[in-house]
């Protein structure tokens, strides 16, 4: 990472001693660490291609955690801070390590729960319903606290809806002091005494910001938050988020941006905030729409895609087109096993 792109100069980055006239070895750059909060999910697929039987493959944080092991540089690694049920906990283990940029030490946690399970019925290519079964409990402070010593980073995707409370969410952003990325996914959605899945407002909205630095959300999301997205966006960026970007499948995403914000180093120069300055925005398009695609994920590695090349150094615009190209890939690709090296262009052996 080039030194003055940093967004960590809190960080001692070096291990050993600087090698000199008394052949001390040269110092080794530690890998620096983004911490993962999710959730492993075992889905079944209905509908998305009506002439095959319903598939049965890894979602949840998979596609995240592919979308980060394909686009983050190489002085990254990942720090799962992932529960998972005893019934699939050898699996997920087993996609962890087929990551390259999973951290050496990094372990999943096993908890005496069943998985989550969630059928997906799509509708049409782009909306879909889902029911879940089984349910992994959150995480609280006390048990969160101490996972956090030693990260650089943390990349937070609430895809069951109760990864973290608003109360462990304020005291990470109170002690954690690196960049804090967020898709806010499923804490919009209730589940129904049948399982299924249906949006649901959200309180305290303001609050929430406060807790990120850079937030995702899609259009229906976007409903369960504020009016539009324009005052979705003037809620947000008046908290303290410096990137609000809206999903909008096939048509790309739109983005509202600190106009003090266009790297992960700014985070350390003042906010202008909507309220006080102008903000940036803009409709950014896909490279190409895919015929006959699968959605499933889309939003997880683009947004994974997104911040790993933040995290790289890289501007928002080039972060944005990065992260169009990767869901594309992504939508050209049937589940996440072996999806990581799809998106690196890489050919796939079985």
């Amino acid at each position: 990472m080039n030194k003055d792109r940093s967004p960590f100069p809190h960080r001692d980055d070096s291990r050993g001693f600087p090698h000199g006239a008394a052949g001390f070895p040269k110092a080794v750059p530690a890998a620096a660490s983004l911490g993962v909060i999710g959730t492993f999910v075992w889905d079944t697929i209905y509908g998305r291609d009506p002439r095959q039987a319903p598939v049965q493959e890894w979602g949840g944080i998979t596609y995240a955690l592919s979308g980060l092991d394909a686009a983050m540089s190489d002085d990254w690694q990942i720090v799962p801070l992932i529960k998972v049920g005893q019934d699939l906990v050898d699996r997920a283990r087993e996609f962890m390590g087929s990551l390259r940029h999973t951290a050496p030490n990094a372990a999943l946690i096993s908890v005496p729960y069943p998985n989550n399970r969630v059928e997906l019925r799509y509708e049409t290519n782009e909306r879909r319903s889902e029911r879940l079964t089984g349910g992994i409990p959150g995480w609280n402070w006390l048990g969160l606290k101490p996972l956090l010593a030693g990260l650089d980073a943390l990349y937070i995707n609430f895809l069951s809806g109760w990864e973290l409370d608003l109360e462990t969410c304020q005291l990470i952003r109170q002690h954690f002091r690196g960049p804090i990325y967020c898709d806010l996914h499923m804490l919009v959605m209730s589940v129904l005494p049948t399982g299924w899945r249906a949006l649901q407002p959200l309180d305290r909205v303001a609050d929430w910001c406060r807790c990120f630095d850079m937030l995702q959300v899609n259009e229906d999301e976007v409903t369960m938050m504020a009016a539009d997205p324009m005052a979705l966006a003037a809620t947000a960026l008046s908290a303290g988020v410096r990137s609000l970007v809206v999903t909008l499948g096939s048509r790309g995403a739109v983005y509202f941006a600190d106009a003090a914000f266009d790297r992960l180093s700014d985070l350390a120069r003042p906010s202008i905030g909507a309220d006080n300055g102008p903000v940036r925005t803009a409709l950014v398009p896909p490279p190409y729409v895919v015929p006959r695609s699968d959605p499933t994920g889309c939003g997880d590695v683009w947004g994974a895609t997104y911040f790993s090349r933040l995290l790289a150094g890289d501007t928002l615009a080039n972060a944005m087109r990065a992260a169009h190209r990767a869901a594309v890939r992504n939508a050209e690709y049937r589940g996440a096993t072996g999806l990581s090296t799809h998106l690196r262009g890489e050919l796939i052996t079985q």
